[in-house]
């Protein structure tokens, strides 16, 4: 009986000091390994070639674009970094120590607030661009966009650092045996992190979308109506109109998506730990990094230039002289 506990165990020669190993079957477990690991292969991929598309082919620096990019590199990092740090707390036990556990949870935390931060200034852009058309281009120019994406990422390094600065003082405090990779939030602390990373920015997401699809709405009726007053093309050229909509349309997919897989694990952290089984709390966590993987598929769902890019850097001609100016649109 002793051998059997001590080989379930995480560290057998610690005996009472380690934690338990999960109590999934091997194949269960190894189910959930292939699965899991294969939504982190492909999501590492998918975002790799939208960070390569981006950044490589000229035709593509715009400012939407741009923030595209930040997503990307924020989805591709939860891939390649986030998921199978997951896969591992929840089919097996954490055996990279207390130091590497804070670093993955900070990191995590930085992940996140960025992947908020990029949806907001999204919905700023798509707001701007079609209710104010005329001064987009004067107002949203790259070099603002690009100051405002370091922004985001330098705020959500210092809120981080701030958040969990417990934590990194003192790694692996909450960890109850050897083995457990957690951290702890008190009522206070987690409160103002669900203020600032879900209520705000989630309801200004939808306030500019709902601003924006009241306008698209009442373009499409004009359209439809086949308007036609000098007042009307002056202040709105269809081509725009008719790109701008398709682009409020898809980044508008990108954000429903978004709200579906991020809502249930803010709700996760409203309801506590205690009144959800573990199993249904994995699942939640996974939804929420499964948005990572899910962002690249809409983009080559809706975006034509990114199926091209797509064609070019597979079929190799990305590394032929010049290859940059390829036209994408």
């Amino acid at each position: 009986m002793e051998a059997q506990d001590g080989a379930e165990l995480c560290f057998p020669q610690l005996l009472n000091l380690s934690c338990r190993k999960p109590s999934s079957s091997w194949p269960e477990a190894l189910f959930l390994h292939i699965v899991l690991s294969s939504i982190s292969l492909l999501t590492v991929a998918l975002n790799l070639l939208v960070i390569i598309s981006v950044s490589h082919f000229r035709q593509l620096h715009t400012p939407t674009n741009i923030l595209l990019l930040s997503l990307a590199a924020s989805d591709f990092l939860v891939g390649l970094l986030l998921m199978p740090a997951e896969i591992l707390v929840n089919t097996s036990c954490w055996f990279f120590g207390d130091y590497i556990c804070c670093l993955y949870n900070y990191v995590s935390f930085i992940l996140t607030s960025a992947s908020v931060g990029d949806m907001v200034l999204i919905s700023v852009d798509r707001y701007v661009a079609i209710c104010d058309p005329l001064r987009y281009s004067s107002r949203i120019t790259e070099r603002r966009v690009k100051v405002c994406v370091c922004l985001c990422w330098l705020c959500s390094v210092f809120y981080t650092s701030v958040f969990l600065k417990d934590d990194l003082s003192q790694p692996g405090r909450h960890n109850s045996c050897f083995g457990e990779c957690v951290i702890f939030i008190d009522f206070i602390a987690g409160t103002v992190d669900l203020v600032l990373t879900f209520f705000a920015p989630i309801s200004a997401i939808i306030i500019l979308y709902m601003r924006v699809f009241t306008v698209a709405v009442s373009q499409a009726r004009a359209v439809r109506s086949q308007v036609t007053s000098l007042t009307l093309q002056v202040s709105l050229p269809p081509p725009m109109r008719k790109s701008e909509l398709k682009a409020a349309r898809t980044l508008g997919i990108l954000v429903v998506v978004f709200l579906i897989c991020f809502c249930p694990y803010y709700g996760l952290a409203l309801a506590g730990d205690s009144y959800v089984s573990e199993s249904f709390s994995s699942f939640v966590i996974f939804l929420f990094y499964f948005n990572s993987c899910i962002n690249p598929l809409i983009y080559a769902l809706f975006y034509p230039w990114f199926r091209k890019a797509l064609k070019v850097i597979v079929t190799l001609q990305i590394l032929q002289p010049g290859s940059c100016e390829t036209n994408m649109l």
